[in-house]
Order: C-alpha cells, then sequence, then structure tokens
C-alpha cells in the first residue's frame, strides 16, 4: 500500500493540530481509549466539545499554551493508502523545525485563518515548499465557520495567494484550494452542505486521488557504500561485497559502474538482498551489489553508471537555512555531512540573505542568523560527490555540524 507523506503547516492558532485530529477522527484512527481521554481532557478545559488538537500536542507545554512546538509525526491510513503527517510549528522562531519535517513531504499543507489571510509566516511556509521542490501544495482556507462561510472571503484569499505565488522568483509546485472548517469537519473527510458554493473536491478526497512517481527512481543512479561485506568464510572465502541503499535512481545486473573517489570503473556482478538473487536495484532499497573486478572501493565511496556521474565539488554554493542561535559569518568553520560523509567546511562567503516575506534578496547582509535563509558559499577539505538539489534530492542536500558542540547547526541544498 502507497504511503503519502504530508506536512502541515500555518500561522500560529490556524488550526493545524484540530485539522490532524479531524483527519484522524473522521478516518476512525483513534482508539476508543484515547477518544475518552480527550473527552475528559476537553472537559477539565472547560470546553463544551471534544479538543482534537490535544491528539497531537504532545508536549506538556504545548497543551498548556495550546501551541506547537515540535515537531509530530502522526500515522493515520485509509481503504487507499496509508499517510504519515509531520505537524510543523506556526511561530516563526521555529521555522528550522518546519524545514526539518518537510524534507521528506510529498504534499504540503498551509493552512490560513479565513479571519486573518495571507500573514508573515504564509510567505515563509510558502518559500520552503517551494524550496523544498515538495511536488503538491494544498491551501487550507480554514476557520470558514467565522465568516459565515462566506464565499466572496474565500474568493479573496485565493487571489491574495496567487498574486504571492506569481510575484514568486522560483517554480511554484502544483497548487489546490479548499475551504474547510477543521473544527466541525467541514470539507475535511468530505463535501461540507455548509459550502455547497465549493464543488471541488473535500482535503481527503483530494489527498485519495493525488498521483505520484516514485521521482528518486528517475533520477541518476547513486548507491553511497555504507560497508564493506568480507565474510572471510571457508565457503564465501572470496566474497566482496558492497552493502547500502540506493539513493537514487536504478541499477542493474550488467550495468558500468564507476566509483567515486576512486574514478575506476567495473560492472555490475550480483545483486544481493538477503538471500535473494535480484536483477534490478531500485531507489530506496537496502541491497549487497558485487562487481566483477576488485577496485579501490570502501565505506564513504559512491558507486554511479558511467554514463550520469556526480561532480566531485570541492566549492559549493548552497541554499541554507540557518538553525543555529550563534550567527553564520563568513570564515567560521564546519563539518559538512553530506550522506555518511563528513568533511571539514569553511565558509568562504554570504552571497545574500532572503527575505521570504517579500521575495526579495538582501545582498549587503553579510551574516545568517537564527531560522534565516540564504545562499552562501563552501570549500571543503575533500570532494563530496553530491548533484544539484533540483536535479536530484536524494544526493543534494546536506547539513552543517558545529564541530565542537556537534550541534547541526544548518541544512543546506547544493545549487
Amino acid at each position: 500500500m502507497e504511503v503519502l507523506h504530508i506536512t502541515t503547516s500555518g500561522s500560529v492558532d490556524d488550526g493545524k493540530s484540530t485539522l490532524i485530529g479531524r483527519l484522524l477522527y473522521d478516518t476512525q484512527s483513534i482508539p476508543q481509549d484515547k477518544m475518552d481521554a480527550l473527552h475528559a481532557a476537553s472537559k477539565r478545559k472547560g470546553l463544551d466539545f471534544t479538543d482534537l488538537s490535544l491528539l497531537t500536542d504532545g508536549l506538556v507545554a504545548e497543551r498548556e499554551q495550546g501551541i506547537t512546538i515540535d515537531v509530530a509525526h502522526i500515522y493515520f491510513s485509509t481503504p487507499n493508502r496509508k499517510y504519515i503527517i509531520a505537524d510543523t510549528p506556526g511561530h516563526i522562531e521555529y521555522t528550522r523545525n518546519m524545514v526539518t519535517g518537510a524534507s521528506t513531504a510529498q504534499v504540503s499543507l498551509i493552512l490560513i485563518d479565513a479571519r486573518k489571510g495571507i500573514v508573515e509566516q504564509t510567505y515563509r511556509h510558502f518559500f520552503i515548499a517551494a524550496l523544498l521542490r515538495i511536488p503538491y501544495l494544498v491551501v487550507c482556507v480554514n476557520k470558514m465557520d467565522l465568516v459565515e462561510y462566506n464565499e466572496a472571503r474565500f474568493n479573496q484569499i485565493v487571489e491574495d495567494f496567487q498574486q504571492m505565488v506569481a510575484s514568486a522568483s522560483f517554480q511554484a509546485p502544483s497548487i489546490k484550494f479548499i475551504p474547510i472548517s477543521s473544527l466541525y469537519g467541514e470539507n475535511v473527510a468530505g463535501r461540507s452542505e455548509k459550502i455547497n458554493w465549493y464543488q471541488g473536491e473535500s482535503l481527503l478526497e483530494y489527498l485519495e486521488q493525488i498521483t505520484f512517481d516514485h521521482a528518486d527512481s528517475t533520477h541518476p543512479a547513486r548507491f553511497p557504500v555504507q560497508s564493506v561485506i568480507r565474510p572471510m568464510t571457508r565457503e564465501f572465502h572470496d566474497f566482496r561485497g558492497f552493502a547500502g541503499k540506493v539513493a537514487s535512481g536504478h541499477f542493474n545486473v550488467g550495468d558500468e559502474i564507476i566509483s567515486l573517489p576512486s574514478q575506476q570503473k567495473s560492472k555490475i556482478k550480483t545483486i544481493e538482498q538477503f538471500e535473494a538473487q535480484l536483477s534490478t536495484a531500485r531507489a530506496r532499497e537496502s541491497v549487497v551489489i558485487t562487481l566483477e573486478d576488485e577496485i579501490d572501493t570502501s565505506r564513504g565511496s559512491m558507486l554511479s553508471k558511467t554514463d550520469n556521474v556526480p561532480p566531485l565539488l570541492k566549492e559549493i554554493t548552497a541554499q541554507v537555512c540557518w538553525m543555529d542561535q550563534q550567527k553564520l559569518v563568513p570564515g567560521k568553520a564546519y563539518l559538512l555531512q553530506h550522506g555518511i560523509n563528513r568533511v571539514k567546511a569553511k565558509v568562504q562567503q554570504i552571497n545574500h540573505v532572503i527575505d521570504v516575506t517579500n521575495n526579495k534578496i538582501v545582498e549587503d547582509k553579510k551574516e545568517l542568523g537564527l531560522n534565516d535563509i540564504g545562499k552562501i558559499t563552501l570549500k571543503t577539505a575533500q570532494p563530496i560527490f553530491a548533484d544539484s538539489y533540483h536535479l536530484n534530492p536524494a544526493n543534494g542536500a546536506f547539513i552543517l555540524v558545529d564541530e565542537f558542540s556537534n550541534a547541526t547547526v544548518a541544512v543546506g541544498f547544493v545549487e
């Protein structure tokens, strides 16, 4: 059964947690004991309805303040497919959480309060969805009950959002607009009679019909070697296999490959998975590959087909989201983690910072603060085998790590 990965985003009190709780409730994904606990917790809060947002706000501070602070992963399913939702915070100071929560998403749900319309965080979340190349974007205009399900108000928000998209300097994903009331379940799992002027699908109906190909399978073939298998037993005395997970593309028995960084070539002899012999290894499959020749390959090497080899980069230009309290300034050194490889990297320059609230580039700003997004140039001590993120996301992202505190300070996307 297919799994659809979704991320939710929106400003504070736009109703993300309530929407997710409503999806769980309407798909009968909540056990009875948990429903009983929700009823009791809602009564303790003095509410005359069941507060479904309590399902996802797991931290004590979240429940006390009525906000989302950390990323929560929620699982539910229908007869057609399984879903994993990353519920991300709405506060601007938690933008870094939204980036990490959205990093594996195929669908981004952006919630907008029908009373407030587009706010600063709307621009930020739209920019991040486009930066991460999320293929589907659903704009849920929530709390329609508080504007009397007014069609004109919904149309105005749609028009404002489309103007924002038109002014963007980057390619926008496919966008769907749906008027909803997550509190009362209008247009969430089923179509609403109170919003009968809207002729489109409900949110769940739209999610159910989304089709997607596993783009990783169509991208260039990349196989990072995680370990070398040498049993050294009597039965497998000469066996030498390379274990790992296919990052993108696919490999066939007989393919001519090149090993990086040694740049030695060979052909694939066998592809093995447990006790099975495979003819093809596809993206996200963990396998052991054996080669016809003894070539210089070890943990950290990358196997690639010879007709599409990733560049060996020692100077990298990348978009980064800064995640640390201490600001990023040119000249600082970090550890760059790309796949399983970790190399030292020095910040050569900050090319610009992006003001996502109005889609403007600020070129005279020469530092990145917490949650800032900008373009930087890095120089690495050893080359990495990275693709441009927009051509191959599976091999085009990295993180920066502070070598003293071991804290992750940035996520980056190779240009």
